[in-house]
């Protein structure tokens, strides 16, 4: 292989993304499956597909190139209006419609950019948003029209805060509830180009801890110009976390400011709200995707944590077994609800409940699992280690009826990992090392965790992350990942045992996993112990060498939180509370504050376009540990964003990453591409 080829292929291939079916869609007969696939694993154009389910055929229903002209940009979002068959779509900008059965695209005129389409139930209106303006035109294009335009210098209309949506239609499709959002109150930050000192830096509102939110107001609108806010205690609850609006009528889940009390709300014409349900936690009320939701017949549903096990619920009971982590409900059908769970946390299977039946578990193998179902046909997607990009199943009334192909590229390293369970608190790890490696050879350990709670390191996929931990093993390493305290997959109390702390039980499973992993394996040198990481994994990297340099020798890290009071409020309140009721927490989590502690060589490195840790974070480390007189090194990336891997700068970043470790544990290259030391041999 060549050195680098893996790395190319993360940029030309968006981290193995492109080629994957995806945002899959069954017609409620269903007879057809839609998603959205490009047409090869280095094509970035995804394209709109029908899978014919009774024939097991596939329909190529738009192919951008046809559009366009060109496979530089692919459609976005789509979303199909049952009673017509007409499927509305974006791409480049504007709104188009094609047929279920097939036949020419039509782009409609309307207003540009276009964002989250969505056909009313009846089909005769396609409602969008266009620079925080909520529309809606006819489906045959015309009377395109504004419904909600903003009424302030930054309100937006339809565009969702915490929810993944921000307007929802009636089913008569005469009205809709929509979100209005005004960030007048949240503090502003300028984003400077220091490449470019000429230029007026642009402004974004940023919520941080402790400041304040946008004003988010929900609103029933008419589309003959009718009015309706919808009325709860905003004081009290200002984050709407859920929508919705089913036969039983429009409802809305909202969240306290401490996340500890989350309600579920029946909205009436009048705009008033009834409390439908309430879930309260003495830490916070975990936030499940499509939940609260409810059945045909009403009943609710929605989750509650007992006993350290995460259940499904309907009407306040308890519908699956001790044991079983509720990861998602996918979707509900009549009575019948499609979710996903864990008893193994390195795995998540498919799950249904039906009423009389119980739940039930639907997938079998190892691995990731998830799907869409209706209409008695279900798309079974598994994710696994020896699936690049997956595997989508189509059963039909119980029986196969075929797959959807994944055109991903298979990749061009092959993974060399041993997995592990450490310590007391059976810590889940893995351990990649060098294909070239043979018992005896002493190996440098790199820890590559993310730690946090929004993502788990160790499952049973085939992931960009875990190949790009076989490429720093091919150099020289043994690559430790675990995920510790905090991350999500193992229930309730695991995830809350960082509450309040926010590296302390992250680090100790950090230094555990280590320590246990060289235990097992005697080829790995705990004399030569880094860690890197981005994001969180970031910050907990500058812990590691700050906190516990008698186990970590050098980390680099990556766009890390070093001051907690200026990262976001809704995730940074979650695990420490408001600033000003917990001041202590956020001195105790602050990196700044430790820089003085500073005795290992480090590397920090930000993207400068990062919106989501600032650049800040990194350039106060770097001012600190200079006033502390601690060397360092940083690395910082001119137009870069959050997410530097599948960018320009993938190779670079993570050569220059090598290079860094390899200097400060001591570890030579030699010709062949292998890394050696003395006490090792290459192949």
């Amino acid at each position: 292989m060549p050195p680098d080829a893996l790395l190319d292929q993360i940029v030309r291939t968006q981290r193995f993304t492109f080629g994957v079916p995806d945002k899959f869609t069954v017609t409620a007969d269903g007879a057809v499956v839609l998603f959205l696939r490009s047409k090869a694993g280095d094509d970035p154009a995804d394209c709109l597909w029908a899978l014919d389910v009774d024939a097991g055929t596939e329909r190529l229903l738009v192919d951008p190139i046809d559009l366009l002209g060109s496979r530089t940009q692919g459609i976005g979002a789509y979303a199909l209006a049952e009673a017509t068959g007409q499927i509305a779509f974006t791409l480049a900008g504007g709104l188009w419609t094609v047929h279920l059965e097939g036949g020419p695209a039509q782009q409609l005129p309307t207003e540009r950019p276009v964002a989250d389409p969505r056909p009313d139930p009846t089909g005769r209106r396609i409602a969008y948003v266009s620079a925080g303006v909520l529309r809606v035109v006819d489906v045959d294009g015309m009377g395109d029209r504004t419904i909600a335009a903003p009424d302030g210098p930054e309100v937006t209309y339809g565009v969702g805060e915490l929810s993944d949506r921000g307007f929802w239609w009636a089913p008569d499709g005469i009205g809709l509830l929509v979100l209005r959002v005004d960030p007048a109150g949240v503090e502003q930050r300028y984003l400077a180009d220091l490449a470019e000192p000429t230029q007026v830096p642009p402004t974004v509102r940023y919520a941080a801890a402790g400041k304040a939110n946008a004003e988010v107001t929900l609103w029933m609108l008419g589309l003959g110009g009718s009015r309706t806010q919808v009325r709860w205690d905003r004081h009290a609850f200002e984050y709407v976390v859920a929508g919705g609006w089913d036969s039983h009528g429009p409802y809305a889940a909202v969240q306290s400011r401490n996340q500890r009390t989350v309600r579920f709300l029946g909205v009436e014409p009048s705009g008033r709200t009834t409390v439908l349900s309430e879930q309260r936690d003495d830490c916070w009320v975990q936030l499940i995707p499509q939940l609260p939701a409810r059945t045909a017949s009403g009943a609710l549903v929605g989750h509650a944590d007992l006993r350290g096990t995460r259940h499904l619920t309907v009407d306040g009971v308890a519908v699956t077994p001790a044991g079983v982590q509720v990861r998602s409900v996918l979707g509900i059908e009549d009575e019948t609800v499609l979710f996903t769970a864990s008893e193994e946390p390195i795995e998540t299977h498919l799950w249904s409940y039906q009423p009389g039946k119980g739940a039930r578990r639907l997938s079998t193998e190892p691995g990731l699992h998830s799907g869409v179902g209706r209409g008695g046909t279900l798309v079974r997607v598994a994710r696994r280690l020896d699936l690049p990009g997956g595997r989508a199943t189509v059963v039909r009334d119980g029986k196969a009826a075929g797959q959807i192909t994944s055109l991903v590229e298979r990749p061009a390293l092959e993974l060399h990992a041993t997995s592990l369970v450490l310590g007391p608190s059976e810590l889940r790890a893995v351990l990649f090392r060098p294909s070239w490696h043979r018992a005896g050879q002493r190996l440098p350990i790199l820890l590559d965790p993310y730690g946090g709670g929004s993502y788990q390191r160790v499952t049973a996929e085939l992931e960009w992350r875990s190949l790009v931990a076989q490429w720093f093993a091919e150099r020289g390493f043994a690559v430790l990942v675990a995920d510790g305290r905090g991350t999500p997959g193992r229930g309730p109390d695991w995830e809350r045992a960082v509450y309040g702390d926010l590296f302390g039980p992250a680090l100790e499973d950090q230094v555990t996993a280590v320590r246990e992993a060289a235990r097992l394996h005697p080829d790995l040198d705990l004399a030569r112990v880094a860690i890197r990481g981005w994001s969180f994994s970031g910050a907990l990297a500058m812990a590691a060498v700050l906190r516990h340099p008698e186990v970590f020798h050098a980390a680099v890290a990556g766009a890390g939180v070093t001051d907690q009071r200026f990262y976001n409020t809704h995730w940074r309140e979650r695990f420490i509370g408001h600033p000003d009721e917990f001041p202590e927490r956020y001195e105790a989590a602050s990196l700044i504050r430790d820089a003085p502690k500073l005795s290992r060589p480090l590397l920090l490195m930000h993207g400068l376009a990062d919106r989501n840790v600032f650049p800040l974070h990194t350039l106060r480390m770097s001012q600190a540990l200079l006033a502390a007189g601690r060397d360092h090194e940083v690395l910082l990336l001119p137009g870069i964003g959050h997410r530097p891997i599948g960018t320009a700068v993938t190779r670079q970043l993570l050569r220059h990453q090598v290079r860094f470790l390899r200097r400060q544990l001591g570890v030579e290259s030699r010709n062949n591409g292998h890394n050696t030391r003395n006490d090792m041999v290459s192949p």
